[in-house]
Order: C-alpha cells, then sequence, then structure tokens
C-alpha cells in the first residue's frame, strides 16, 4: 500500500476499513505481483486444494481423488503456483514408485480459512444466487 498526498482525504466512515486502504492499494494497479497470487488462490483449483489440504497432509493421488473434476495437469500446475507462492510445502520420498506429500504452511492454513469461509457463503447462498440468475435468464430472454 502506498499513501498519495494527492489523494483526497478518507470519508471518516472508510477511514479504519482494511478494504478501503486496499482499494487504494496497489492491488488495483494493472502491473501489482499480488493480483498473481489472488489468481492463484481464488482460482477454482486453487481454492479447492487449499480446502482440501485443511484437514492435513496429502499425497497428490488423494487429492485429485478429493478433488472432482481437475486434470493431473491442471492439480500438478496448481501445486505448483500455490508452492512458489508459499502456501504450501511439497515433499517427495524417494521410494518406488514415487511418493509425495502436500501440507499447507501457516500462511497456507490461514488463506486456505479466508477461501474457505468464501466458498461456505456461496454454498448457504447457493439458492438466492440461482435465483438471481434465473431472473437475469428470464430478463436476457
Amino acid at each position: 500500500m502506498h499513501d498519495d498526498p494527492t489523494s483526497p482525504p478518507l470519508p471518516a466512515a472508510h477511514a479504519e476499513t482494511l478494504s478501503y486502504r486496499l482499494m487504494r492499494g496497489d492491488l488495483m494497479a494493472a502491473a501489482c505481483p499480488s493480483r498473481e497470487v489472488l489468481k492463484h488462490l481464488t482460482s477454482r483449483w486453487g481454492v479447492l486444494v487449499l480446502i482440501a489440504l485443511l484437514p492435513g497432509t496429502q499425497r497428490f493421488s488423494q487429492l485429485r481423488r478429493t478433488i472432482g473434476g481437475v486434470s493431473e495437469r491442471m492439480l500438478a500446475q496448481t501445486l505448483q503456483w500455490l508452492e512458489g507462492d508459499g502456501m504450501l510445502e511439497r515433499r517427495a520420498f524417494n521410494t518406488v514408485p514415487p511418493h509425495v506429500d502436500y501440507t499447507l504452511t501457516p500462511l497456507g492454513r490461514e488463506a486456505a480459512g479466508k477461501v474457505r469461509d468464501l466458498a461456505d457463503w456461496i454454498e448457504l447462498m447457493l439458492p438466492a444466487i440461482l435465483a438471481g440468475r434465473a431472473g437475469t435468464d428470464e430478463r436476457a430472454a
């Protein structure tokens, strides 16, 4: 985040909210590196991997079974992104066949809790969301 002396003062109601400060921050800038992390954490597969790892360490094959519909390639790519962002730890064991475990780091556990809250909210609000979609479809027809 940065303070721009030319920007107008914060409205009193928003002066202390984190979301307002973030709105003014670098995340809104096209070249902000935070956007890449945001993309990894909030992608469909990123969210599901984080949630799937909340209970504890899992092998690649376990994750693939847990997360229905993910291809091996997409899961591998998502795991690489999340590992690169420091969200999970990959441990490879020199065995035949190869054995690889994935575990959330403390940072990953915190992020997983936040995306789980969003996923829970979506599940709870799904009837209203679907009703809104139906209304949009009817208006478009």
